[in-house]
């Protein structure tokens, strides 16, 4: 058993820490090319064994209180000992994380070596979020960009979204019918953003069933993020002790490969057999012409050190697609729950936000019964958008960015040395509830992106000036900001056309943080969901 594990473990973690501790006492290095001797970052005491162990027991909802202590003790710049052979360096604060990030972009660009278990998820950081800067990582982002992601891709896909819209809205209806009213709205989000995203992914709609298999297993893999970060520290040891733990590593991946594969080579099959797309795109039928998988299909690697250029393996090409329903499914439905959620809470809100949607939506497909508003009227939605805004800074999916590294040998950021491979962790929270730039940060109210608000031509790239940064920023912002936008506002504004929200009577919406790979609710929102009368304009 795994807690029987940890008397052998405590003496070698002994060990391991006080050899991190004499490694500490080197304070200083050169940052490059200066000849000047640079301190490292401070980094608060921490006692052997205990304290590690500490750190690791905080991560499941009380690390980020405890870091954000620590920048108001030590600073902006600091350096944590986790269980990890280096430090991980924490940056907090709007100024030392754009001049990072943006003036700096091209130093931080980088990302640090994956731990064990990831390195197994994304076949040795072969995948956009994952691999170091450098000829693979421009050319993996350069074709998921072009191929997917430009607004003429993007465009080709709206056929589905219509269509995935119009089921998503059937099911919380049929569900609300059944349920008295009370409908599990997350349960709804997921499938419905699983089935949409496995549609551009592989080019077919997939039955139920087999899209609810992907969604488990992906959940499996957003559960277990935190706990493989144990793996951080000596993984030929840890691979023993929490051997079951390991097991499940392997047992994702197996899983994901037996579900992905068979697509993979469906579409492989289908190009061979069938004259080439005359990229007109659209949706005929079960069958799309044009996907993501197309694109890792016919794409070339540069060429490397080790060797010439290549086609991706079967291996990669289920890392990628796994990257892709992970990036665009789980950071979408956690931001459309918490916004629903402060809908539910905030029923004046709704009522605004309907309003809006009544006066400048048009006239949708008769096949869609007027369900679904036109993404042609989003753009016209103004308090849409500064709703779907204060979500993100609010509610961030994700409270930090994933782990920079510096691309130099001896990077300097703010006066202290970052040296080489080392994590550099920014945080998007702290960035969205800077007291200095937003009123009562930690309230919900939309009108702060509206005319005369202080959120009023928010850059969300963060390239001009860092207000929030819910995408990230620099060399390494997410590649799917527009989509992403895209999604919220389509489906926040035809779930509050269709539906009228309430809180469950007697139980009402807990807004507790859970941190898992994005950070969701505690309680996944349930809610009093009952459709509108056509001619309702209010609530």
């Amino acid at each position: 058993m795994e807690a029987g594990g940890y008397l052998l473990f405590l003496p070698l973690l002994t060990c391991a820490v006080l050899l991190l501790l004499f490694i500490a006492l080197k304070p200083s290095s050169k940052a490059r090319g200066s000849g000047v001797l640079l301190p490292l970052p401070p980094s608060p005491p921490s006692m052997p064994v205990v304290g590690p162990l500490l750190w690791l027991l905080r991560a499941r909802n009380r690390l980020e209180p405890a870091i954000r202590e620590l920048h108001r003790l030590h600073g902006p710049v600091l350096a944590l000992r986790f269980l990890s052979p280096r430090p991980a360096i924490f940056v907090s604060g709007r100024g030392a994380t754009h001049r990072a990030l943006v003036q700096h972009g091209a130093t931080f660009a980088s990302r640090p070596p994956a731990i064990a278990p990831f390195r197994v998820l994304n076949s040795g950081q072969s995948t956009v979020s994952s691999a170091p800067h450098g000829p693979l990582w421009r050319s993996l982002r350069r074709n998921l960009a072009a191929g997917v992601l430009s607004p003429s891709r993007v465009q080709r896909f709206a056929p589905a979204r219509r269509r995935t819209m119009a089921l998503l809205v059937s099911d919380i209806g049929r569900r609300s019918e059944e349920g008295g009213g009370e409908v599990d709205v997350l349960g709804c989000l997921q499938r419905a953003m699983f089935s949409l995203l496995t549609y551009m992914c592989f080019g077919q709609w997939l039955h139920g069933l087999h899209v609810g298999e992907i969604e488990a297993v992906q959940r499996e893999l957003f559960a277990s993020y935190i706990s493989f970060q144990v793996f951080a520290f000596f993984p030929a040891v840890t691979k023993l002790v929490f051997r079951r733990r390991w097991r499940k590593v392997l047992s994702i991946r197996r899983r994901q490969e037996e579900l992905f594969l068979p697509l993979i080579r469906a579409r492989r099959d289908r190009d061979s057999s069938m004259p080439k797309p005359n990229n007109n795109g659209g949706d005929h039928g079960e069958s799309l012409s044009y996907c993501y998988v197309d694109t890792l299909l016919a794409h070339q690697l540069p060429k490397s050190k080790e060797e010439g250029e290549r086609m991706l393996t079967d291996g990669e090409m289920v890392s990628l697609c796994t990257e892709f329903l992970t990036a665009s499914v789980d950071t979408t439905v956690t931001a459309l729950q918490w916004i629903m959620a402060n809908l539910v809470i905030q029923p004046d809100v709704q009522a605004k936000l309907l309003a809006e949607i009544k006066a400048v939506a048009s006239a949708t497909d008769e096949d869609d019964d007027g369900i679904i508003v036109a993404e042609e009227d989003l753009k016209s939605m103004l308090y849409l958008k500064a709703v779907v805004l204060e979500g993100l800074r609010r509610h961030p999916p994700a409270h930090f960015l994933l782990s920079h590294a510096a691309t130099e040998k001896e990077a300097s950021l703010d006066g202290y040395s970052i040296p080489a491979a080392t994590p550099v962790n920014f945080s998007v929270a702290d960035v969205s509830m800077d007291e200095a730039v937003w009123e009562r940060p930690s309230e919900f109210r939309a009108e702060r992106f509206m005319d005369g608000g202080e959120g009023v031509g928010v850059d969300l790239t963060a390239s001009r000036e860092m207000r929030m940064m819910p995408f990230g920023a620099g060399r390494r912002i997410c590649p799917g900001l527009g989509l992403a936008m895209l999604h919220l506002e389509c489906f926040v504004a035809s779930l509050v056309r269709e539906f009228e929200w309430r809180a469950v009577a007697g139980v009402g919406v807990d807004l507790a943080e859970r941190p898992e790979f994005t950070v969701t609710m505690e309680r996944p929102l349930r809610a009093w969901v009952a459709r509108r009368r056509r001619d309702a304009v209010s609530i």
